[in-house]
């Protein structure tokens, strides 16, 4: 994120310096330090947000700078990059496993990796890239209208409609996420705790084994928090490097994002296969869902990879298909009929709508929308 504050220690001046003006042409303000015990003075007393050290320091190796910040209260979650000249695969482990982030060789084409680097870690503009499994972020202008009901159960008809593939739904709601309540999921693991563990050990094949896929909903599930306080710990600079990997992991992975824009899910948002955006029929979330809509279409957000939901989640009243259209300057791909106590009962007993109710005209309208947004994210792919 651009106004951060970087540390960069190296005791090479050339090398420092370089880095210190590339880095303040994206925006950053640039702390430096010649050595691991002034880099440690600083980190302590200046606060940085992202440090950035040589391994090769003539007073403390990497792995003793590494283990002293993250010992330290005041810098335990601060990442750290390791810029080295040393090509040795054991050295960027070693550097890892004492709680670098990431570990990247000098040479003439690191900067890019350096500066996108610095912004994943950062929560900036995290770039995910267009390959590996299809994301689809699912978002509302307000509360109420249905968003992590609808991500639940669409994941659920995209996982029926298609055994071979898998499928994972993050939830990412804050402070409390609410995707484990409908499906009935109870586990101590969730989004904040893996954020805080180290990169190095959040590998696809973590991820294999440690989500599980939930039964009935024929989905794996990583839940959001069930305690506010501990989202306050989500290490935000790590949402992207967890959501790249998932991609590696699976065929198709849901990102509830819940209501509103953030610099936490704008990057997920302007990088995802397909944003489905969740309108309430009322007159208040119409109007919101115009102005997320025309400031995300502010941030190059094309109409082509929105599938807007009509959700009718307040009762038959309220504004029709063309009138919402007309508000918003956006079609609307789906509309979802009233629910009344059948969602609720669904999801009191922890059952997909479709499964509970398989004949209802709501049941066929998720299962035909899946189908679309499927279809949709797989044409919106770059060859």
């Amino acid at each position: 994120m651009a106004g951060s504050n970087i540390l960069v220690i190296d005791g090479d001046f050339a090398s420092r310096n370089y880095l210190a003006l590339a880095l303040q042409k994206e925006g950053h303000h640039i702390l430096q330090a010649s050595s691991g015990k002034e880099g440690l003075i600083s980190a302590w007393r200046d606060r940085p947000d992202l440090i950035i050290a040589d391994p090769l320091m003539a007073d403390l190796t990497a792995e003793q700078l590494a283990g002293r910040l993250r010992s330290d209260a005041r810098t335990t979650k601060v990442p750290l990059i390791a810029l080295s000249s040393d090509t040795n695969p054991g050295r960027a482990r070693s550097c890892k496993d004492a709680g670098f982030n990431a570990y990247l060789v000098k040479n003439a084409q690191v900067l890019p990796s350096l500066i996108e680097t610095v912004n994943r870690l950062l929560g900036g503009p995290v770039v995910v890239a267009k390959e590996g499994g299809y994301s689809m972020v699912f978002l509302s202008a307000k509360g109420g209208t249905g968003t992590s009901s609808l991500c639940a159960n669409i994941a659920m008809n995209i996982a029926d409609a298609q055994p071979e593939t898998q499928v994972v739904v993050v939830d990412m709601v804050l402070p409390i996420g609410s995707i484990a309540g409908i499906v009935g999921y109870v586990s101590d693991q969730n989004l904040v705790t893996i954020s805080e563990q180290p990169a190095a050990e959040t590998t696809p094949e973590y991820f294999r084994n440690a989500l599980k896929e939930i039964d009935v909903w024929r989905f794996h599930l990583l839940a959001g928090s069930t305690d506010p306080d501990q989202s306050n710990e989500l290490v935000i600079g790590r949402i992207g490097d967890i959501v790249s990997i998932l991609k590696s992991t699976y065929d198709f992975v849901l990102l509830d994002l819940g209501r509103g824009l953030s610099r936490i899910s704008l990057p997920l948002i302007e990088h995802a296969d397909l944003i489905a955006m969740i309108v309430g029929s009322d007159l208040s979330s119409v109007n919101l869902s115009k102005i997320v809509w025309d400031y995300l279409q502010a941030r190059d957000v094309q109409a082509a990879s929105v599938y807007a939901f009509l959700n009718r989640s307040i009762g038959f009243e309220g504004l029709t298909k063309p009138e919402a259209e007309k508000i918003i300057g956006l079609p609307i791909k789906s509309v979802l009929p009233f629910l009344g106590a059948n969602l609720a009962m669904a999801n009191d007993q922890h059952q997909p709508y479709s499964v509970k109710f398989p004949r209802d005209t709501a049941s066929i309208v998720l299962r035909e929308a899946a189908r679309q947004m499927v279809s949709l994210a797989k044409s919106l792919r770059p060859s």
